[in-house]
């Protein structure tokens, strides 16, 4: 089962499910091999931090030299668990907390498109606001229960 998560680091919603939600469904399927978690970039406009927030965790990928994606969701944790205090100097500095200088890259912009290219993805499948699923190409919209999830996950492993 693949899970195809839009979402934007900024949000409120996207941040409950992060913490309230996803914890849960590593544990019972992602971590199990049950469900493959694929995480979109979806930034919406009205949150200012969101675009680079997204940057910033393309950048740990690439300044990553091996284990890119472990890297990648390290930094996206740290995104979430910090939401209240998301600004480019805290990204760079949480970077380094985790090994990694992205300092030239988040100040180039170099993953601004790549970020962008999610958003679009998402508006042309669409997704309005975040955080926004699709369970084996099943829409899921907002931050709902863990029970939600089950549900839709088992159904689909049935």
């Amino acid at each position: 089962v693949t899970i195809i998560e839009f979402s934007d680091y900024q949000c409120p919603y996207c941040g409950r499910h992060f913490q309230q939600t996803y914890p849960q469904l590593k544990k019972d399927y992602i971590d199990t091999g049950k469900v493959k978690l694929v995480y979109r970039d979806f930034p919406l406009g009205f949150h200012e931090q969101a675009q680079k927030a997204a940057e910033s965790a393309e950048c740990v990928r690439d300044a990553a030299k091996d284990n890119k994606d472990e890297a990648y969701w390290k930094m996206h944790d740290k995104l979430f668990q910090n939401q209240e205090t998301l600004s480019i100097e805290n990204e760079k500095k949480w970077a380094k907390e985790l090994g990694y200088n992205i300092d030239s890259c988040l100040d180039s912009g170099k993953f601004a498109s790549e970020v962008q290219k999610d958003l679009n993805d998402g508006a042309s499948y669409g997704i309005q606001g975040t955080p926004g699923f699709f369970i084996n190409g099943k829409e899921l919209s907002g931050a709902q229960p863990y029970s939600v999830f089950k549900q839709m996950i088992d159904a689909e492993l049935a």
